[in-house]
């Protein structure tokens, strides 16, 4: 019974700090595209512009 005097308390501090973190959140931006990042994942080029595409000895045709 005297573990509820300290896990009561704990709780209702411990859904305050996620209740400010969550507003933190949503007034930082971070909810505003949820669909951009997946798509730049996909989408990403890891190669730069300046170099050129590899060939494999395997994959010349043979004359």
């Amino acid at each position: 019974m005297e573990s509820l005097y300290l896990l009561i308390p704990f709780s209702v501090v411990l859904v305050f700090v996620i209740g400010v973190i969550f507003w933190w959140s949503l007034k930082s931006g971070q909810m505003d595209d949820l669909e951009g990042p997946a798509y730049r994942v996909l989408m990403d080029d890891d190669r730069h512009q300046d170099e050129k595409p590899s060939v494999d000895e395997d994959s010349k045709p043979s004359q």
